[in-house]
This record gives C-alpha cells, structure tokens and sequence, in this order.
C-alpha cells in the first residue's frame, strides 16, 4: 500500500511539473501518419516473404509487396531494452547509458531529456500513443507518458518477467521466477489489471490491436504517431483459441499467424477510415530469435547465432516500410539500414527538427523514393553488454573482434517453453567475413584483405573514441547518462 501510495505521488508530481511547465512552440500537423510495429524477438525467418517455411503471413507479406523490403536490416543491439532505446531515439544504446534488459523496479530508464520519436513529432502536432511492451524503466517518472507519448497500454517490461514457471503454474518459492511481482497491465499511469495465466497472454495480441485501432480512429482527422512493440514472439508464447493448430509450426506458427491477423486489421483499419495514402507503415523487430528456447523461439534463415549475440543472427532482422502512393511498390533494398535510421527519416518526411544532442541515424529518404543504389548508412557498430565493441561493419564487410558472447552452437535447444543451455561466455576469435558471400559468418578471411582489416579498425578506433569500448577498458568522449529514479 505505501509503494502505491508513493508511486500515485510521484505520478502526481510529474503531471503536475508537465502541466506547468513552458508549452513547446508547435507547428501546424503535417506529414504522414506514422504506425511503428515493433516485434519482440522474430527472426530473420520467422515471414513467409522473408523465406519462411510452413508458416503464412500474408498481411505482412502485402506490406512488403506494397512498399519496400530490407534484407540487411540492423536492430542496434540485440536485446530488449538497449533496442527499444535505439529505435526511439536514432542512437547506439550504449550511448544513452541504456544497456541490456531492465528489470523490474529498476533504478534507471531513459532519460526524459532524450528525443523520442514520439518527442519529435510532438512539434508537428501529432497524436501520439504506444500500445505494447515499453521496457524502458517501470517506474512512473520513466513510463511514456514521460517521454512523448499521449496515451499508453501495455506492459511495463518483457512477458517473462512475471512469477510463474515456464511450464505456466505459479512459480514456487525459493525459484528464480518467484522473484518477480505480477504482470502489470498499465495505461498511462496506473494498472488497469494482471497478466497472470498463459490465456492471459494470449489475449494480448489481440487486446493492444484493439488499442491501437481505437486510437486511429479517434486521430483520423489529425497526423497521428501510433507505436506497436508487441511483446511476443518472445516467449511465454500463446495464441488465442482461434489461430491454435492452424499453422504446421505448432504453437510458434500460430502466434506468428495470429500477429500477422492483426497486422491485417490495422491496414483494414486505415483503409476503412481513408487513411492508407497518408499512413507510413513500419515493421520490424527489436532482434533476433531466442534460439534456445527451441520450438518455441524463431527461425534465422541461416544466419549464425541470434539473440544476445552481435552475430548476424541477432541483430539482423525484418524490416518493410509501406507508404502507399508514395513509397513505390515491390521495392527489396540490399543497403545496410537499421532501426536508429528512423527517427531522422521520419523528422526529414515531417520537418521536425532533430534533436540538439547527438545521434547515430541516417535518413533512408532516397531509399524510399526508390534510390535502390543510394547507401546513406556506409558502416554500422555492433556494441553490446555494457559497452563492448564486438563488431563493426563497413557496406558488406564485417570485422569481428575477440569477445565473449553467448552461443547457441552445439546446444541442445529446450522444447515446449523451457529453455535450453546458451552459455554466455564462449570466446569468439577475431575474424574478418565477406557478407556478400558468407552470411553465415563461417569463414574468416583476414589473411586475404589485409587492407580492409586496417581500414576497419581505423573504424574501430574513431567508435571507442567516440563511445569507449569496454573490451579494452576505454572510456568514450560522448557517452551519456541514462535516467534514475527520482528518490
């Protein structure tokens, strides 16, 4: 009772500071409307236009065959919070201070300095709303009501972060899981109820869909911002009564079919309302599959390693963008995008001005005009942990550096929503791989290109001066410090 009392108070305060403080100078709506599907742990794999297997998507599939998709499609890190970080702001987590997945009652978020996307457009007037998993700190002065977003459901962190067992009964004292309070479902400010049996869950999909297309509705006369982070297919995974037994993936194939349904609903949504011509759509995922959770976790199309892993596997990851009547039809790019691309592309379409602190974006706009050989994103750095700089990339080449990382290579994955082993400390050899020819990051050619090796490290160095590198103990020029609770 004196937590809630303290968390109303807080709450309160920080309503109360919002509400006085000087209004920003906004400008007239403009620009298109924005929907921002974020998935929670789909593989590269895991859409029948992405190669899928037994599994059909073909909502999903007519987003891509209406607009653009990408094939080398970046997730910033490849775990929950540091990814959802990237997504809102155009940054590298790791520069914001956000790393690795928050728990509960965690002592630190996002700063409410940062820029979100939802931020950003607020000078454009929009309507803005988030209906998903937000995992960016749970307590109120971190919960996007803080952080741009007019209205907000959904869960204040991942699904698994609840006291009960894998195999769905209430977990037993004394366990790992017992640990965890009750799965809040929260709007705005407050919980309106529990997440607390598997059926629960599988009524989320569904549930933040139908949030998400009330919103709509109620903006349709205004440039409206709506943010899906579903919190599947991360696992506890479920699908409603409806969509079990219908794919030949088990319970995984029907979970992926029940989104794509929803997916469908919302384009049916826009269409309805006349919206689908001024409506940007974007879909993606915050990284790659869970991989040992076996039959229960994604598909990498072929790709090495995934979640947890600065391996191709984890952080690459679908990404489709559909602007009808704009963004030509049919459209596959082969550059190197990722997720911190958004925001800056979104602020270029809508002339919102960026955010005065740095950012690590770069705006896709000539891609999306169908500019198939335009490459506004010539490198990429794969940080992860706290700090460590695992990897970087320059178009199609990708150094390695000697790491400790999780792998999921000759484990036995777990079955039926319990997990098998990933260790996490498995020390990866520097190697240099050609991602053209080997995807699959199998055959070191260091020895061959000379001449790359030292352009990508003179890469490297420019990064740990930038934003430090843990692996070897630097501290960075511009790093900032995440949020913390107020006491």
């Amino acid at each position: 009772m004196i937590r809630k009392i303290k968390i109303a108070l807080i709450a309160l305060l920080i309503f109360t500071l919002n509400q006085s403080s000087t209004p920003v100078k906004t400008l007239a709506p403009v620009g298109p409307n924005i929907i921002l599907i974020f998935m929670d742990d789909m593989g590269y794999g895991d859409l029948s236009c992405y190669g899928a297997l037994d599994i059909n998507t073909p909502n999903i599939d007519r987003l891509a065959s209406e607009g653009i998709r990408f094939t080398n499609f970046l997730s910033a890190q490849a775990v929950c919070s540091a990814s959802r970080a990237a997504i809102l702001t155009g940054c590298y987590p790791n520069r914001l201070g956000i790393s690795g997945a928050l728990f509960p009652a965690s002592p630190i978020g996002l700063a409410r300095e940062e820029m979100t996307i939802a931020d950003l457009l607020k000078q454009k007037k929009y309507a803005t709303g988030i209906f998903g998993k937000w995992h960016l700190g749970d307590s109120p002065e971190f919960l996007p009501l803080n952080q741009g977003f007019d209205e907000y459901l959904g869960i204040p962190y991942s699904n698994d972060m609840w006291p009960v067992n894998f195999d769905g009964l209430p977990a037993k004292p004394g366990t790992n899981k017992y640990r965890f309070p009750p799965l809040p479902l929260i709007r705005n400010y407050a919980p309106v109820d529990t997440i607390s049996t598997l059926e629960d869950q599988a009524l989320l999909t569904s549930r933040l869909t139908d949030e998400a297309i009330s919103f709509i509705r109620r903006n349709k006369k205004k440039s409206f911002f709506a943010y899906i982070p579903h919190p599947m297919p991360h696992v506890p995974i479920n699908a409603s009564a409806a969509f079990r037994g219908k794919s030949k993936q088990g319970l995984y194939g029907d979970m992926i079919q029940e989104v794509d349904h929803n997916v469908g609903r919302i384009m049916n949504a826009l269409k309805k309302e006349g919206l689908e011509k001024n409506t940007m759509v974007i879909f993606t995922s915050d990284n790659g599959p869970w991989l040992n959770f076996g039959n229960h976790a994604g598909n990498t199309a072929g790709l090495r390693e995934g979640k947890g892993s600065s391996f191709e596997g984890g952080q690459r990851v679908p990404g489709i963008i559909r602007w009808k009547g704009t963004i030509p039809g049919g459209l596959v790019s082969n550059q190197l995008a990722s997720t911190i691309d958004l925001l800056p592309t979104i602020a270029k379409l809508t002339g919102a001005s960026l955010p005065d602190k740095k950012i690590d974006g770069v705006d896709l706009g000539e891609i999306l005009k169908g500019d198939l050989m335009a490459s506004p994103r010539k490198n990429f750095l794969y940080y992860y942990r706290k700090n460590s700089l695992e990897a970087v990339r320059r178009d199609n080449w990708k150094l390695v550096f000697e790491h400790p990382s999780r792998s999921y290579l000759d484990q036995a994955p777990g079955v039926d929503g319990f997990p098998g082993a990933a260790p996490e400390n498995v020390i990866m050899k520097e190697a240099l791989y050609d991602l053209r020819r080997d995807p699959g990051e199998r055959y070191d050619v260091q020895a061959y290109f000379p001449e790359i090796v030292k352009e990508l490290k003179t890469l490297a160095d420019q990064a740990r001066e930038d934003l430090g590198d843990d692996l070897q103990k630097k501290m960075g020029n511009n790093n900032r410090q995440p949020g913390k609770v107020l006491n």
